[in-house]
């Protein structure tokens, strides 16, 4: 109940003398001419007001010394107990004037006095749609003039912390205009996460609504049900559902993936759904006066949460500690490091692209050349802080853990190359090349630039991109470094222009070239391995850099197809001579007397129990390649770039104009006055028919999902046979984001396998490889 001289907005609830939790404020009992107050215990002087998001203090006043009075907290307004009589209320106003000079007062954490601060705004909201109808009032309030006059000698003074964290503005209690009838308008919460993630080539953003922000507190609502359409409304930012009557929140309010401030107190809740912790946008998540125990371990992923409102439940004291004495941030990460582990995801699985049939018969053919290459950025250590990825555990966010899982995901799949991003010196060199090594592998890595500049103790750190290949099948020929920054400094078009030296030339990303040859049957193989730089407001750079990858892979081509082929028993198997041809029959098979002649007791041997003769090596000429377009090549890395890009067309379509709006205007010699194009017919393994190239998610984390890593292939010169299939929707619909315990970094790996076709010019020969005796 309210008192009835107070003012119908304000609630003021009885003290509990029973209740010795230390933290709570003293209640401090107005008097006829003085202002009602909530304030901080001692020292503090005089009685602490809440004004606009700023604590002030009644001048002259003494500290209090006694051992303060204490509230009350039950899960609904109507469970107040009724005021006390005048002269009991007299009393203890006056035990609280005087105090005890015997008592001490523990000082309550600013933390704590955030919260306890916020509880009462929240309890002042019980009136039906009170934000919205506060809001409407203080936007009516304020004149606005035709011309605005400003004070040019004003500085502004920074936020205090109470506004920069939950402090109000003009507006809602929030800072939220409205529109009326309950919706308030679109406004963010000025206050901004502590986990900031780093940015994503593109954010997601809520879908474009006039309004973003809901008010239905105060409406006596009972039930949500899981069919309601306000889990439709994934616009939404703000969504108020205080002080009804509800028993339980359905899941379905996972939905709403944008919602930065959630107010669901004073309801009659006595569990939260897991599927709360997929909010992972929350900043403000109200839960005041219910009847919560605990909280669940998945709002552990709630990483960007200020404050999680839990005065007024009867909470596990353990977990209340936590938010008294650290705030909000520490109970968060607690409930992130001990979430237990949900059970493992389905296996991705390789999906073929061509029929059983031709499957079989290809596996059959002793001609057909495959070659399999994974594509992986694993996040390295240097980047993989708690301040970007504070949704993850920290047990499954530290390398010891995340290194052990990437080197699995590698192995697993059994693939000739491996390009990987991201990869660091210190874990190159003790790591990953000795562990590979022992599975038959060999490495090429560069990093990044700026290790040039840095002691040794930091150049170890410093990441790049790694190139394994399976030493038994292939033969490193060449290997090249490529510096977009360089590269760009070399062209005599860029050297003139600002953008080149205001916007290429800071960004050390890079390109490692590989060219291969087969062991066995002496074909040739081009791989490129790159990271393109990420920041979506440098997409101009994305496409300088994808041009320079491109342009230079031509060159190397042409430079690899004049180099001589392998020598006749490269492969230890030798052509045939003429004198063998001579004596082998018309199924290749030697038919000289001592070829031919069979012992007796062969003979006499049953064929059953004869084993099969194993056929001779066929011999088949190396390739000859007449131009560097002939020769199969692979361009694959982590390209920061979605489907619908201009890096995307440059390399899917062979030529970008050069009024590319994914150019921004910017001027970079040749590529924007006459355009970029390149002759590798390049096609991107998961676009080929049956692979899922729309559906796959490389990239995963709370603010972005989407496909940005990917394996070009010349289309003219190889097929694509499989590729490895995507994570299971399902378990992605139930994960904020990667790194997680089951993915060890933001990215996944992708995988192809591709059939070379031989050059036209070199049909293979099936001639018998054994000459006679």
């Amino acid at each position: 109940m309210y008192y009835p001289q107070q003012s119908p907005g304000i609630p003021h609830k009885l003290s509990n003398h029973h209740d010795a939790n230390p933290w709570r404020l003293p209640i401090l009992v107005q008097q006829p001419g003085q202002q009602s107050s909530v304030g901080p215990p001692p020292p503090s002087p005089g009685y602490a007001l809440y004004n606009n998001g700023a604590i002030q203090h009644h001048p002259g006043h003494h500290p209090l010394q006694h051992p303060p009075l204490q509230h009350h907290h039950q899960s609904s307004m109507s469970h107040y107990p009724s005021p006390p009589n005048q002269h009991t209320h007299q009393q203890q106003h006056l035990i609280a004037a005087q105090g005890s000079p015997a008592s001490t007062t523990p000082v309550a954490t600013p933390q704590w006095q955030q919260q306890l601060m916020k509880c009462e705004m929240v309890r002042a909201s019980r009136s039906p749609h009170h934000r919205a109808r506060a809001s409407a009032m203080a936007s009516r309030t304020v004149a606005k003039s035709a011309i605005p006059i400003t004070n040019p000698n004003l500085v502004k003074p920074p936020p205090t912390p109470d506004q920069s964290n939950g402090g109000m503005g003009d507006g809602s209690p929030d800072g939220s205009p409205v529109n009326g009838n309950g919706v308030v308008n679109s406004q963010r919460p000025s206050t901004p996460g502590l986990m900031t993630e780093t940015s994503r080539p593109t954010a997601i953003k809520p879908p474009e609504n006039t309004w973003t922000s809901l008010d239905m507190g105060g409406v006596n609502i009972k039930n949500l049900p899981s069919t309601s359409g306000l889990f439709g409304f994934t616009f939404l930012i703000n969504l108020y559902l205080n002080h009804n009557a509800l028993s339980s929140v359905p899941l379905e309010i996972s939905k709403l993936r944008h919602l930065e401030l959630l107010d669901l107190s004073a309801n009659n809740l006595n569990s939260l759904p897991p599927e709360l912790g997929m909010l992972s946008q929350l900043k403000e998540f109200y839960l005041f006066d219910n009847q919560l125990s605990t909280i669940p371990p998945q709002f552990g992923s709630l990483h960007q949460l200020q404050t999680l409102g839990i005065e007024g439940n009867p909470l596990d004291p353990m977990l209340k500690t936590m938010v008294q004495k650290d705030g909000t941030r520490a109970l968060i990460t607690y409930l992130r490091d001990n979430c237990p582990v949900e059970t493992d995801p389905p296996e991705r699985v390789w999906k073929h692209l061509i029929p059983p049939q031709e499957q079989e018969v290809l596996a059959k053919d002793p001609n057909v050349e495959t070659c399999s290459i994974m594509c992986y950025n694993i996040l390295c250590e240097r980047c993989a802080t708690e301040k970007v990825y504070g949704y993850t555990p920290s047990w499954a966010l530290a390398w010891s853990y995340r290194k052990g899982r990437i080197l699995d995901e590698i192995l697993k799949h059994d693939v000739d190359i491996i390009c990987l991003q991201e990869m660091d010196i210190a874990q190159y060199e003790d790591y990953f090349t000795a562990n590979l090594s022992q599975h038959g592998y060999e490495g090429v890595f560069w990093p990044k630039s700026r290790y040039k500049t840095m002691k040794e103790s930091d150049r170890r750190l410093v990441d790049g991109c790694a190139t394994f290949y399976k030493a038994d099948k292939y033969k490193l020929v060449e290997k090249h470094l490529l510096e977009f920054s360089a590269m760009a400094m070399q062209r005599q078009d860029f050297k003139k222009t600002d953008d080149m030296f205001n916007r290429v030339l800071g960004k050390d990303h890079l390109a490692v070239i590989c060219l291969l040859e087969n062991k066995h049957t002496g074909s040739r193989l081009i791989v490129a391995n790159t990271h393109v730089h990420w920041d979506d407001a440098y997409r101009d750079v994305k496409l300088v850099q994808a041009a320079l990858l491109v342009e230079e892979v031509e060159k190397i081509a042409h430079h690899f197809a004049k180099y001589p082929p392998p020598p006749p028993g490269f492969n230890g198997i030798l052509p045939p001579t003429s004198e063998a041809s001579s004596s082998s029959g018309a199924n290749g098979i030697d038919d000289s007397s001592d070829a031919a002649s069979t012992s007796a007791s062969a003979l006499d041997e049953p064929s059953s129990s004869r084993p099969p003769p194993t056929p001779a090596p066929i011999y088949r000429p190396p390739p000859i390649y007449t131009d560097g377009s002939k020769i199969p090549t692979i361009v694959c890395g982590d390209f920061n770039s979605l489907i619908p890009s201009g890096v995307y067309e440059f390399l899917n379509n062979g030529s970008v104009p050069p009024t590319h709006p994914d150019f921004m205007s910017h001027t970079y010699g040749r590529y924007t006055s006459e355009g970029i194009r390149h002759r590798l017919g390049l096609k991107s393994a998961y676009s080929a028919p049956g692979a899922p190239a729309e559906a796959l998610i490389t990239n995963h984390t709370p603010t972005f999902k989407g496909h940005i890593d990917y394996v070009w292939y010349s289309a003219a010169n190889m097929t694509v046979n499989k590729v490895l299939g995507e994570i299971d929707p399902a378990y992605l619909d139930k994960v904020v984001g990667f790194p997680n315990p089951h993915f060890p970094s933001d990215h996944i790996a992708i995988a192809s396998e591709f059939r070379i076709k031989p050059p036209r010019e070199t049909a293979p020969s099936r001639q018998p490889s054994t000459p006679s005796s």
